[in-house]
């Protein structure tokens, strides 16, 4: 338990400071960001494939056409993702970014009703239609709707949900994403470069080494998530998981000098109050599964000890 709650923590605070990581490239456009940030996860990830020796087991992943289906949608999916968050991160929309963290696992809920035809309790309804609230007061505020922050969320669950359904190996689903990525990728970067509209031949060598580090920034919280998730229950690390757009909401308020107005602050009252609901709600009834589980485990050491 121990153990899981410090991956779970750690995978957690490395999100929630990436802004601080990606403002090091406001020179550097969006697309050649994420365009360097897939090249050196592949690199990244390619690597701990060899160490483990599991390029063979990698066949695996496409073998089947669900797989290879599953696969292509994630590697778009969270393609789509890193650019939002990147480009929101660099134009000053950190803000959003938590905004769009924070509805992200009752999205996911909303998913899981739709599409695995999970059921709810009346106080998880509850904190999906207060967290509605805050998003409507915040688009109405903004006099648009909270693009960035919706799509966000909605990516990274869509995200989340193909993983649920393809259940591929964190590692190989992982390679498996940044290879069909990567073609695009590479081409994009020697387009650039060749055409004299690149910045990655013009930086300088620290600002190289630290962009050569995207795929370590980018993969290592992926794997302490995956290992929490192996310890912890579901219910736990979804709690847990708050600590990442807290962290950026506050490095925009206090770091990044975002504005923080009082229509922002009853949005985000709105998303805080769903989610204490819902996490407390998740709770109860995971410690009330947990109850007959051990009243059984008694029955049966009680038969056992009378035979």
């Amino acid at each position: 338990m121990n153990k899981g709650i410090l991956y779970a923590v750690l995978s957690y605070l490395a999100w929630g400071f990436l802004p601080l990581y990606w403002r090091l490239f406001t020179a550097i456009p969006a697309w050649e960001i994420l365009a360097h940030r897939i090249a050196w996860s592949f690199v990244f990830v390619a690597v701990l494939v060899t160490v483990s020796k599991q390029w063979k087991r990698l066949k695996s992943v496409g073998s089947s056409r669900r797989g290879l289906i599953a696969v292509v949608l994630c590697s778009i999916l969270i393609s789509s993702n890193w650019f939002l968050f990147i480009w929101a991160v660099n134009n000053n929309h950190v803000i959003e970014t938590s905004l769009g963290y924070y509805m992200n696992p009752l999205i996911s809920v909303l998913f899981a009703v739709v599409f695995l035809k999970e059921r709810l309790s009346p106080g998880q309804w509850l904190s999906i239609v207060l967290a509605g609230v805050g998003v409507l007061i915040m688009a109405l505020q903004y006099g648009q709707i909270p693009w960035v922050a919706i799509s966000l969320a909605v990516t990274f669950s869509l995200y989340g949900l193909a993983k649920k359904i393809a259940n591929l190996d964190v590692l190989l689903g992982l390679t498996g994403e940044t290879i069909i990525a990567l073609p695009a990728a590479a081409a994009y970067l020697i387009y650039v470069q060749s055409h004299g509209a690149g910045i990655f031949a013009s930086l300088a060598p620290v600002s190289v080494v630290l962009l050569l580090l995207a795929g370590v920034a980018t993969a290592t919280p992926l794997f302490l998530f995956a290992k929490a998730m192996q310890l912890l229950p579901y219910s736990l690390v979804g709690f847990i998981q708050y600590i990442a757009p807290t962290t950026s909401l506050l490095l925009a308020i206090f770091l990044f000098n975002e504005p923080f107005s009082q229509i922002e602050l009853l949005s985000f009252s709105f998303i805080w109050l769903a989610l204490i609901i819902y996490s407390f709600v998740t709770f109860r009834k995971s410690k009330a599964g947990v109850i007959p589980v051990r009243q059984m485990d008694v029955q049966k050491n009680a038969i056992a000890c009378n035979k």
